[in-house]
């Protein structure tokens, strides 16, 4: 998977926003929200090809938990599968 071309992350009054640019993005029916953790996903996964795994992965290295131990792991590659879903469904990633 790929994040599409041309949305890009924005902080607006201490939000981060999915701001689509070019006209071929625009679409003002909803404004894309991130949280921290998605908002650096976001930002890790520009420009490259990316999975469950990957994301899991990232947030397992930043918050500095043992991607050994189950559980954390296990949750975030939960939240990741999540995460992906939601992206899939809003459509700012491509297969």
């Amino acid at each position: 998977m790929k994040a599409k071309k041309g949305f890009k992350i924005r902080k607006v009054c201490g939000q981060n926003l999915i701001v689509a640019e070019g006209k071929e993005n625009i679409d003002f029916s909803s404004i894309i929200s991130m949280n921290e953790s998605s908002a650096l996903l976001w930002n890790e996964i520009q420009d490259k090809d990316f999975t469950a795994e990957t994301l899991a992965k990232i947030l397992t290295d930043n918050y500095q938990l043992d991607d050994t131990t189950p559980l954390p792991y296990s949750q975030a590659l939960a939240d990741a599968e999540k995460l992906i879903n939601e992206w899939e469904k809003i459509g700012i990633i491509e297969k």
